[in-house]
């Protein structure tokens, strides 16, 4: 088994502003794994709440990993392994991936038949971050001009306050009119508890599905005061980055955002999604700054999620890589074997 690296600038189309400042352009990490003849590849995507803040912290971190010795070992004998030394999640995940899509392949399945999980039927969001009302009217139009979908996630949570926030969400309500689109508003932990109630109960008669992390990560002790009086389904994204977050906040949430990058890839995704439906919450996959091989990833594993936001290759210019695209709104992964995506050149 031989495993290489390369770094890439991720270049996108339209910077995305949140509550917590703005993602511009970045470096992800492609991980390629040839074995018995075959290619198989995998993605990471830096973040310093994911314990690897950029591309070298990737690269240096699984170099350890492998370093200790991986062949032969099961994909979940390599994880454990990770987890003992402390492997950051979005690192770990771009070597999760490629060794699920080298095991697909192998089985000469794609991947999501090997887990036998359906494939996707939810549409996705597309995204929209924070900014000015008159941005919205510009950005509504290329957003959906080509696109199949009909959802969107509106950003919240803006630093100028609530009625900056209210601003721009009406101006969304007014630019999609004849979209015939449905809202969902994610606040990336930008609002006090006291702020969070008020929001919720201002959108709750507004087009709006649900709230995406009210309550800035760390704040959790006041999910179920928001939750015993919400007026909108309450999800966690920040809040919950691993199964073992779910029976904390269980009874106070409607449900969790997974993200591959935040748990340490697909097969820690599994068991979040296992625990979620344990407990009867509903679920929902969304990505970081992420091409088309994670998001492939990702869509392989979405056929049994509610809500689905895999987008950020639809913001990238160019995308490296070749995978999922949008199918009557669905983000679709190729019939390939595998996770169906590869790295262009």
């Amino acid at each position: 088994m031989k495993i290489s690296f390369k770094k890439i600038m991720l270049k996108k189309k339209f910077p995305l502003a949140i509550s917590r400042g703005i993602s511009g352009d970045n470096h992800n990490v492609f991980i390629k794994i040839e074995d018995e003849g075959l290619v198989a590849w995998g993605e990471s995507c830096p973040g310093k709440s994911e314990g690897a803040e950029n591309a070298e912290e990737v690269i240096s971190q699984l170099n350890k990993l492998i370093k200790v010795g991986i062949k032969d070992k099961s994909i979940y004998e390599i994880e454990s392994i990770a987890r003992d030394m402390k492997i950051s999640p979005s690192a770990y995940a771009g070597l999760d991936i490629a060794l699920w899509d080298l095991k697909a392949k192998k089985a000469k399945l794609p991947l999501n038949e090997l887990l036998g999980l359906p494939l996707p039927k939810s549409m996705t969001s597309l995204t929209i971050g924070i900014m000015s009302p008159e941005s919205v009217k510009q950005r509504i139009p290329l957003l959906f001009e080509n696109a199949s979908t009909k959802f969107l996630k509106v950003k919240l949570g803006s630093p100028l306050g609530l009625e900056a926030d209210k601003a721009m969400y009406k101006q969304v309500l007014e630019s999609t009119k004849g979209y015939g689109l449905s809202l969902r508003v994610d606040a990336n932990g930008g609002w006090s508890t006291e702020n969070a109630k008020y929001m919720i109960d201002w959108l709750s008669d507004k087009n709006c599905d649900y709230v995406e992390q009210p309550l800035v990560e760390g704040n959790e002790k006041e999910l179920k005061t928001l939750y015993q009086s919400r007026s909108l389904p309450i999800f966690v994204d920040e809040s919950c980055r691993s199964s073992s977050d779910i029976s904390k906040y269980h009874d106070c949430v409607d449900g969790v955002n997974l993200k591959l990058m935040k748990c340490g890839g697909i097969t820690e995704g599994l068991r979040v999604l296992s625990t979620a439906k344990a407990f009867g919450l509903e679920t929902m996959i969304g990505c970081m700054s992420e091409s088309s091989i994670s998001i492939s990833a990702a869509a392989s594993i979405s056929g049994q999620i509610d809500h689905i936001d895999l987008d950020s290759h639809y913001n990238l210019n160019p995308d490296p890589s070749w995978g999922a695209s949008m199918i009557k709104g669905i983000t679709m992964p190729s019939n390939n074997f595998g996770h169906g995506a590869h790295l262009k050149n």
